[in-house]
């Protein structure tokens, strides 16, 4: 049987590290949106810029 009540010590440490530094959170908030939340690409678009670039 599981106990669905247990909370390893890592996540308590973690838990505890947010609690104290808030600061961590926001930057991994800031930092999803810069690598990872953009617009989606529009294919017919970028197909259109490969074209039109300049060729070596």
């Amino acid at each position: 049987m599981v106990d669905r009540n247990y909370v390893s010590d890592y996540t308590k440490f973690m838990d505890q590290f947010l609690q104290e530094n808030p600061e961590v959170a926001k930057g991994q908030v800031e930092g999803r949106a810069l690598l990872w939340d953009k617009e989606p690409i529009d294919l017919d678009e970028r197909a259109r810029n490969e074209q039109s670039a300049l060729q070596k």
